[in-house]
Formats: structure tokens, sequence, C-alpha cells
């Protein structure tokens, strides 16, 4: 049985551990500079887990880097992560949710990116499925938006943005 709870010392300490196993990158201290940003409440982290187990994550920032959730006032959520073995089962869905529930009492509507190869796939199709509509701004690289016709490279960062309404 998991349970999600936010992120605290304990935990942050879990997740180095188990994260840098997992076959993923985070830099080094990752989840201990996401607590200090919590504490500093620019973003709140989750963390799925259970006894002993980090199964994922999520953060929710309040001011994100993104310009149109910036000018809007919309939290993002970042980061969902949830590790291979604990997919399919809701872990992903429940996380999102939370973020969901936390930013309702804040703003009535909530943003989502995703990365365009195809490691996103799972997630590019669980957004649209849980409400996320395209934000009708495009592909964006680095917060910015791609030029038409021009090169880029086909990474993390070349992202598409979607956005829910609340309430």
């Amino acid at each position: 049985m998991s349970t999600i709870t936010l992120l605290d010392e304990a935990l942050a300490e879990l997740c180095e551990v188990q994260f840098a196993t997992s076959g993923y990158r985070k830099p080094v201290g990752y989840f201990r500079s996401c607590l200090a940003q919590q504490t500093n409440g620019e973003l709140m982290l989750f963390v799925a887990h259970a006894p002993g187990r980090y199964l994922g994550h999520v953060k929710l920032v309040w001011l994100p880097d993104y310009p149109p959730f910036q000018a809007g006032g919309i939290p993002e959520i970042q980061d969902l992560n949830v590790l291979p073995d604990y997919r399919r089962q809701g872990i992903g869905t429940a996380l999102i949710t939370v973020c969901e529930v936390l930013a309702a009492t804040r703003t009535d509507t909530i943003g989502i990116g995703v990365g365009l190869h195809p490691g996103y796939n799972a997630a590019q199709r669980l957004y649209p499925r849980l409400g996320y509509l395209l934000d009708g701004n495009g592909v964006h690289y680095h917060d910015q938006p791609v030029k038409e016709h021009a090169s880029y490279c086909f990474d993390d960062d070349l992202v598409i943005y979607f956005t829910k309404r609340l309430r």
C-alpha cells in the first residue's frame, strides 16, 4: 500500500538514495534542494512511498518559469516521476490529484508540461485523460516558443504545455 506525503528530511534521504539507483538521473542533492525550496514556499514536493521504498514524486511550483503560466498566475505541476515497476497502478494520477487539490485552494487553473520525445509517451496520453487541454501556445524550448523552420535538440526541454480548470 502506498502513501503520498509532503517531502521531509527523512523522505529526502530515502528519495536521494533510491532514485539514484533507479537508472534515472537527477543532480546529486536534488531532493534536498527541493526541500529547501519547499521551506522557502517556492514549491511543494509530494512523494509516493511504501514502507522503506520510494515509488515516485511530483512538484507543484507556485511561480513557474514558463512565461504564460507566470503571466496568468498558474502554478505548474513539474517533474512527475513514477518508477517503472510501479507504473499503471494509479500512482501518477494520485500524485497529480494531490497537486490539483492543493492548487485549487489558491487558483482556478493549473498547468503541466510534457516533453515531446517518446520517453514521455505515457504522460502525453495521461494528461488529456485527466482533463488537461493544450494551452494553445505551441511547442517551447527552454520555456521560449520555438521558431518556425528552426532546429532544436530533441531532448527533455522540447515541451508542450497543458492547463486544466479546477473549479
